[in-house]
């Protein structure tokens, strides 16, 4: 069982509330067992899109230092970008930059995932035009050009659908992550997506790729499996 949980802003309200400082928070959460950080929070790293969104989140800055302090303990992380809140392409280009200059000092992302906003049922999606398929792929595509650093790229399908998420995998994506078990915050959005496994590898495999199964830290369960039966 490997424990991918507790996002920046619940990391920063945990060493709040413990009275500890946010290093000695990671490193004993990391002695409890907790195996990496979700990039859960990010939204949009750019303070004046997060005033308007998510003013009750953790700043830019401190998402930052929650992601470089786990990296600086051995602890990987993902990277997000939430998009299509309002934000204008300017703030998705400072969000890009910012992961990528904190990936270059510390390699510590394993995965880059974007996503779009899920405004069905929320109160900032009547203010907002909804994010198209094209701009998805056009922003997956941009994402593999700037963050030619990090080693992969996620293509979603819980917002975007299944076959945009299998034409993603043409525009730099190498993922498609898990079949998401009790999701439920876009859920609770109005997004009825749901998949399985058989049908994750048949879009792999129908886009021309080899499914391949992972772990969290992106360790390739063929290769492991085969590295095991090496040493028997």
């Amino acid at each position: 069982m490997h424990l991918h949980c507790f996002s920046a802003p619940e990391i920063l309200c945990i060493a709040e509330v413990s009275g500890l400082t946010l290093r000695d928070t990671i490193a004993r959460l990391m002695d409890a067992g907790l195996g990496s950080i979700p990039g859960g929070g990010a939204e949009i790293l750019d303070d004046d899109v997060r005033r308007r969104i998510s003013r009750l989140k953790c700043t830019s800055n401190e998402w930052e230092e929650v992601h470089r302090a786990a990296h600086a303990l051995g602890l990987r992380t993902t990277a997000t970008m939430m998009f299509g809140c309002g934000e204008e392409y300017g703030h998705r280009v400072n969000h890009l930059e910012r992961l990528r200059r904190i990936h270059e000092d510390t390699g510590g992302f394993t995965a880059f995932i974007p996503w779009m906003f899920a405004a069905e049922n929320t109160a900032l999606g009547r203010q907002v035009k909804a994010t198209t398929a094209a701009d998805y792929l056009k922003t997956l595509a941009i994402s593999r050009l700037y963050l030619d650093n990090v080693d992969h790229i996620q293509s979603g399908w819980l917002t975007p659908g299944i076959k945009i998420c299998q034409v993603g995998l043409q525009f730099g994506a190498d993922d498609v992550g898990s079949i998401l078990i009790e999701e439920n915050v876009v859920y609770a959005a109005g997004v009825r997506n749901r998949t399985n496994e058989a049908e994750l590898r048949r879009i792999i495999s129908d886009a021309g790729f080899l499914p391949a199964q992972r772990d969290t830290l992106y360790r390739s369960y063929i290769l492991k499996e085969a590295a095991h039966s090496k040493t028997i």
